[in-house]
C-alpha cells in the first residue's frame, strides 16, 4: 500500500499575520506541483489570514493546539468548534512542548483527539522519548505506551485518519536528528503497536511522520525510509526556501 507523504510545518510561537501572508504567497508557487500533502500549522492569530491566503492553493492550514471542551470557562483557550468554524483542517495534539511546559498528559491528549474528530478536524498526534529514556533503552516502550493511551477507545476509522508524528524530544530544536535507521525503527514499533490493537490493514494505512531537526539536507534520506511518511518540521518551516526544498525532497539535496 502506498501511503502519501505529508509535510507539515509547525511555526510554534512565530510569525505575525503579515509575515504569514507573505510566506504563503511566496511558498505557493514553489510547491504547487508537489505530490506531497503540505500543511502549515500556524499560531491562532495567523489562522484566519493564512486560510484566506492559502485559498486556491494546495497548502492546508492547521492549528497547533485546541481544548477538549467545546465551550466554557477556560480563559485563553480555543475550542475545536472554533477552529472548524473558520475552516481549519488539521490540529497538532500533544506536542512535547505542550506536554513539557503545559503539563499535558496522555489522558488529555486522548480527550483532545476524540474532540478533534467530533469537530471534524484531523489530528496530528505527537509522541516521543527524552534523551534519558533513550539512553536507558526505553524508546520503544515509551512511545508505544504513548500511542496506546493516545488512541484509546478510538474507532478504526478514526485511527486511520490520525496522523502520528514521532518526535524524539532530544532532537527537537537541538540540531540533533535520529539516524534514518533509528527513526524508521521507532516508527515501525509504533506501526506494530497499532497493528496489535487495530489490525494490520489499519496500521499500514496510518501516516506516521518523523519530526526533530528535519532540514533540506536530511529530508530525502529520512523520507525515503520504508515507514517514514514525511515530516513535522519546526525551525526549517519558518524559511520559505528551506521548507519548499523539504516538500520537494525527491529532487532534494543530500549531504
Amino acid at each position: 500500500m502506498m501511503r502519501k507523504k505529508v509535510i507539515a510545518g509547525n511555526w510554534k510561537m512565530n510569525m505575525l499575520p503579515n509575515e504569514a501572508i507573505s510566506f504563503i504567497e511566496e511558498l505557493a508557487p514553489l510547491v504547487k506541483d508537489t505530490k506531497q500533502e503540505v500543511i502549515l500549522c500556524v499560531p491562532y492569530t495567523d489562522l484566519f489570514y493564512a486560510l484566506l491566503t492559502a485559498q486556491n492553493t494546495n497548502i492546508k492550514i492547521g492549528a497547533q493546539n485546541m481544548h477538549f471542551e467545546e465551550s466554557g470557562a477556560y480563559t485563553g483557550e480555543v475550542s475545536g468548534k472554533m477552529l472548524k468554524s473558520i475552516n481549519v483542517e488539521y490540529v497538532i495534539i500533544g506536542h512535547s512542548e505542550r506536554r513539557q511546559y503545559f503539563n499535558e498528559t496522555d489522558a488529555i491528549v486522548n480527550k483532545k483527539i476524540k474532540t478533534a474528530f467530533q469537530c471534524g478536524l484531523k489530528p496530528i498526534v505527537c509522541v516521543g522519548e527524552t534523551l534519558v529514556q533513550r539512553e536507558e533503552g526505553k524508546t520503544k516502550e515509551i512511545i508505544t505506551k504513548q500511542i496506546e493511551l493516545a488512541l484509546a477507545d478510538l474507532t478504526k476509522e478514526q485511527v486511520e485518519n490520525t496522523i502520528i508524528a514521532y518526535e524524539p524530544i532530544w532532537a527537537i530544536g537541538t540540531g540533533k536528528t535520529a539516524t534514518k535507521e533509528d527513526a524508521n525503527d521507532s516508527i515501525k514499533a509504533i506501526r506494530n503497536k497499532i497493528a496489535e490493537i487495530y489490525g494490520q490493514t489499519i496500521a499500514e494505512g496510518v501516516i506516521i511522520q518523523y519530526g526533530g531537526s528535519v532540514k533540506s539536507t536530511n529530508a530525502k534520506e529520512l523520507f525515503e525510509m520504508s515507514d517514514i511518511d514525511g515530516g513535522l518540521v519546526g525551525g526549517a518551516s519558518l524559511k520559505v526556501d528551506e521548507f519548499s526544498k523539504i516538500v520537494e525532497f525527491e529532487n532534494g539535496i543530500t549531504k
